[in-house]
């Protein structure tokens, strides 16, 4: 099996200009990944990337294994993981266009598995401990600082810090609910950012959140509110400036065995009752 330290979970816009890529499959304990794992260099580096709504985008979000999708990753050898998605602005400032690099998440979601640490038997019979893992800082300290600096070697001034709210979907918010979640200071609104990073740090990987702002959302605008045509029109406008900021991101990570982050501490001390690939 092909192996990888970084990793990416995305569309295929961001791999499939890429030369020598290599297609891989993975099994996990957990059911089978939104897609194939395809693996590339980027500046030295071998990157696995998961489109994760499948190459099709056919996987709506509250369908997708969050949790084959990051095993998957780390049995491949990933320990740092860039999850760029398309959000909405929940501030007039934050329109179509703005890059901004959360600090903070809201989970918002009513029916996703969020732990491999549930005392429930898996696919291969075996049983995970039930234990708890601090996410009061949910976005890996050097990922941010490596995607921010990138960003800004680029021309586009990113946004630093905010809190990014994650809703079930596939729908999108009303206007009341759009407006709450600006009145309660949140910063965008997303589907699908909840439970990549949790799951992320359960299994000891950095994980850093890149959100796009495509549209300003239905409660922080007049007329008919946010439509899917118009997500797909500005996030097809940016992709290639995106894609950009996440190579030179990816080039950016410290290496592998230099990590001393609090996301690759994340485990110390307990004991999760299996073994992580």
């Amino acid at each position: 099996m092909a192996n990888a330290e970084i990793g990416v979970i995305g569309g295929s816009g961001f791999y499939s200009f890429l030369e020598n890529v290599s297609e891989t499959r993975v099994d996990t304990p957990y059911g089978s990944p939104s897609d194939s794992l395809f693996i590339g260099e980027i500046a030295g580096r071998q990157v696995a990337f998961l489109p994760r709504h499948g190459r099709d985008h056919g996987i709506p979000p509250h369908r997708i294994n969050y949790r084959a999708n990051l095993w998957a990753l780390r049995s491949l050898g990933v320990r740092q993981v860039l999850g760029p998605c398309a959000v909405g602005g929940l501030r007039p400032e934050y329109g179509p266009g703005t890059l901004l690099v959360p600090d903070q998440f809201v989970d918002r979601t009513k029916a996703r598995t969020q732990t491999f640490y549930d005392g429930e038997p898996r696919l291969d019979g075996e049983v995970p401990n039930v234990v708890h893992v601090s996410v009061a800082d949910p976005y890996c300290p050097k990922g941010r600082a490596a995607a921010l600096a990138a960003a800004r070697g680029r021309g586009w001034e990113p946004v630093d810090g905010g809190t990014l709210v994650v809703v079930e979907g596939p729908r999108f918010s009303t206007r009341a609910e759009s407006r709450w979640h600006a009145a309660m200071g949140w910063s965008v609104v997303g589907m699908t950012g909840h439970p990549e990073a949790v799951l992320a740090r359960e299994l000891g990987l950095c994980y850093t959140s890149m959100t796009l702002v495509t549209d300003l959302d239905a409660g922080a605008e007049t007329g008919e509110g946010v439509s899917h045509e118009e997500v797909l029109k500005v996030f097809s406008a940016n992709v290639e400036r995106l894609r950009t900021v996440l190579f030179d991101a990816v080039a950016g990570l410290p290496a592998t065995d230099a990590r001393d982050c609090l996301c690759a501490h994340a485990l110390d001390g307990l004991d999760t009752g299996i073994a992580l690939p």
